[in-house]
């Protein structure tokens, strides 16, 4: 089918506002890719899926192109993917070289986009084809292996990645154990209000929209005024210029790589790409002690590596179910929203959906290139609107999305609220948010399948270990996923004791 029997004027609209609004919500600093796509996640529901798909990929781009201008501007990440981008941003800033720095991190974000979409064009299909033929055991094998992914690369520790994991597919099944009701997990007084459980979407939203919003009251709301003298400091360095990426070649394409592959690790996130592509530029560099002092080959390694981490969390997502970052998590929440199942077989039965998240990438990757190579003077001013005008309409779009998705739900809206809460509690007790919330979203997945797989077996442990090949290669995953992650810790542990 061609591209404009597939794309049409809406779409491109809605892709383009997307990535406007995602610059924008980028830009300001504690407002990420995620918290854009929550807050809009409920205007999908009356939109066709091409058109949805188109505003909340434009979303996506926007969201993580926009963290590098509070990060180069201010030295603040404006998502997590744009931590290693203040390394050597900031410092150029400070040499009054902050547009250069802007553009520099513009054009290798480009590069990574493509580069990423690329992959997941061309790899998609294939991994799609294969994950067609897995069993139930198979599927249930993923799963795990994904939650000890997630648990192994967690911040707060490898038991506190598992505990996390495991809280949010225990909260998952409240209400899902569909072949017995007697049985379902429910909080007494509660069980007409959760007979289905909790509806995702509140859950979301209130995880990563209110949860944030109370992080950003408790930090305060003052804007950053002391900072505006580095925006106005007269530009005394070299103006940008393509020459900068000559010699880079290797180094955008290494990152490009890494981001990519990352992004295809289940809820690895951008932070862990900008880190990991970040300390190879470091490492391979002909002089890594001016890497931190303002060095472009830093900025291009962070920015290219964040926006490859776009097409590889989508590649998971779109072939086994299974989100790649928490943002891609939300997504999934847009195509039940039209009722499409995410899996081995969504691309081939659904061929113009898929077309059209290729074609909404390559336009959201060119308006976000347009949009801020050429407007970057008027989009840095965008880190400095007071937040308290921008978090009370976020918290009503929030409260009537979640309200509105089921068609009028009041305990939904509780949802969101209580979820929003626990969205602030969590990371201060040590439990994360990424394992808690791919352990909600592939809770009853995993549930599914280990039933399934009990049936086909009658009842037989056995089957989970003797099934074939596919499931031998997934325990060495799983059992090397595990290994690392203690011997990591163990080392995180010395180095913690030496400091």
């Amino acid at each position: 089918m061609l591209a404009f029997e597939i794309i049409t004027p809406t779409t491109i609209l809605l892709c383009f506002l997307g990535v406007f609004i995602g610059i924008i919500m980028g830009a300001i600093p504690g407002m990420t890719a995620t918290m854009a796509i929550a807050i809009f996640l409920p205007l999908t529901y009356v939109l066709e899926m091409v058109d949805s798909i188109g505003l909340l990929i434009g979303l996506y781009v926007g969201g993580i192109s926009g963290g590098l201008v509070p990060a180069i501007l201010l030295n603040i990440p404006g998502t997590p993917s744009s931590l290693c981008t203040t390394f050597d941003g900031y410092p150029m800033t400070q040499k009054g070289e902050g547009e250069k720095a802007l553009k520099i991190g513009i054009t290798a974000s480009i590069i990574g986009g493509f580069f990423s979409l690329t992959i997941l064009y061309l790899f998609a299909p294939f991994l799609a084809s294969i994950a067609i033929d897995f069993s139930s055991v198979d599927k249930f094998l993923i799963i795990v292996f994904a939650l000890t992914i997630i648990a192994s690369i967690t911040k707060g520790g490898l038991l506190a990645g598992i505990f996390s994991g495991i809280l949010g597919i225990f909260i998952s099944l409240i209400g899902r154990f569909p072949d017995n009701n007697e049985m379902r997990l429910m909080p007494p007084g509660l069980e007409e209000q959760l007979v289905y459980g909790f509806s995702l979407l509140p859950v979301l939203i209130g995880l990563f929209a209110i949860g944030q919003i109370l992080q950003e009251a408790e930090d305060g709301m003052k804007p950053a005024t002391h900072q505006k003298k580095d925006l106005n400091k007269p530009k005394q360095g070299k103006k940008f210029s393509l020459k900068i990426f000559n010699g880079q070649y290797i180094n955008i394409i290494r990152s490009s790589f890494l981001g990519t592959f990352i992004g295809m690790l289940p809820g690895v996130g951008g932070s862990a790409a900008s880190i990991t592509a970040y300390s190879q530029t470091k490492s391979f560099s002909k002089h890594p002690e001016r890497m931190g002092t303002g060095e472009p080959e830093g900025i291009i390694s962070s920015e290219s590596a964040n926006n490859g981490l776009i097409g590889g969390a989508l590649i998971p997502l779109l072939t086994l179910g299974i989100p790649g970052d928490s943002t891609t998590a939300i997504l999934i929440g847009a195509f039940l929203l039209q009722g499409i199942e995410i899996g081995p077989l969504f691309i081939s039965s659904n061929p113009d959906l898929w077309s059209g998240i290729i074609i909404s990438l390559v336009i959201a990757n060119i308006v976000m290139f347009v949009l801020m190579f050429f407007s970057i003077k008027y989009f840095a001013k965008i880190v400095f609107i007071p937040k308290h005008i921008i978090f009370p309409i976020i918290i009503i779009m929030c409260v009537v999305g979640s309200y509105a998705i089921n068609n009028g739900v009041m305990f939904d809206v509780w949802t969101l609220l209580i979820f929003g809460l626990l969205g602030y509690i969590f990371p201060k007790i040590g439990i994360q948010i990424a394992p808690f919330l791919i352990g909600f979203i592939l809770g009853m997945e995993a549930e599914k399948y280990f039933i399934d797989s009990l049936k086909g077996s009658g009842g037989d442990l056995s089957v989970f270990f003797t099934q074939g090949p596919i499931a031998i290669v997934l325990w060495i995953l799983i059992i090397g996923s595990l290994a690392y992650a203690i011997v990591d810790n163990q080392k995180s542990k010395k180095n913690q004791a030496s400091t």
